[in-house]
């Protein structure tokens, strides 16, 4: 289906690029490439705000530099919607890249030990929109927590974060383990960021219990 939510033609007539995807959304059951915010239910009692909805699907906030962050509980459509995100940005021109929290970090830890870590860095400091996406944050190491800050500070009023995570913003300092640099995170992704609080039960419960009525 072909999502006709916002500009339809890539920005300054640059190339239509595909979102920049990766093994471990398929293998949750999300295929980034087919969410589309046309498809999106609103009906769902999820908390979602049609006026944060418009803005989000202008993609005004990429250029503006300014953070989205969607925290919720598990089932409520986090992955989904961020990929439709993305998939609308990347429809507009822009460059965008979704990955979860932990294979970011891999991928970084690796980097370091090859001795690539600046060229790394420095890749995803040129993306326009980053998706970080994560089930349960667990806490960060004290590598993790540093490799984290350079990418949000690489990218910090030059480019545009989004994070989807299940617990709140106010437990983010105990997922992180560090107060300085706890501070200095939450600063930079939550400050002047969309915020979008999903709640209701499990979509794919709700899913499920409506495929179980149909087959009754």
């Amino acid at each position: 289906m072909t999502c006709r939510v916002g500009r339809a033609v890539p920005r300054r007539g640059r190339r239509l690029p595909s979102l920049n995807t990766n093994a471990s959304s398929r293998a949750s059951g999300i295929d980034c490439q087919q969410a589309c915010l046309e498809d999106l239910a609103m009906n769902s009692p999820r908390g979602l705000d049609r006026t944060v909805l418009r803005e989000l699907a202008s993609c005004r906030w990429i250029p503006d530099h300014r953070p989205v962050v969607v925290v919720g509980a598990t089932g409520t459509g986090k992955t989904w919607l961020v990929c439709a995100l993305g998939h609308q940005a990347a429809r507009e021109g822009y460059s965008v890249q979704y990955t979860r929290l932990t294979r970011l970090l891999d991928g970084l830890a690796t980097a370091r030990v090859e001795g690539k870590l600046a060229r790394e860095l420095r890749r995803l400091a040129r993306l326009d929109l980053l998706i970080v996406d994560d089930r349960s944050m667990t806490e960060l190491t004290a590598a993790q927590r540093l490799d984290l800050m350079e990418v949000i500070d690489h990218r910090h009023d030059r480019r545009v974060t989004l994070l989807a995570l299940q617990i709140p913003v106010d437990r983010w300092h105990a997922v992180i383990g560090d107060q300085t640099y706890a501070d200095a995170i939450v600063d930079r992704l939550v400050h002047n960021a969309h915020r979008l609080e999903l709640t209701g039960e499990s979509m794919r419960k709700r899913g499920a219990a409506k495929a179980s009525e149909e087959a009754a």
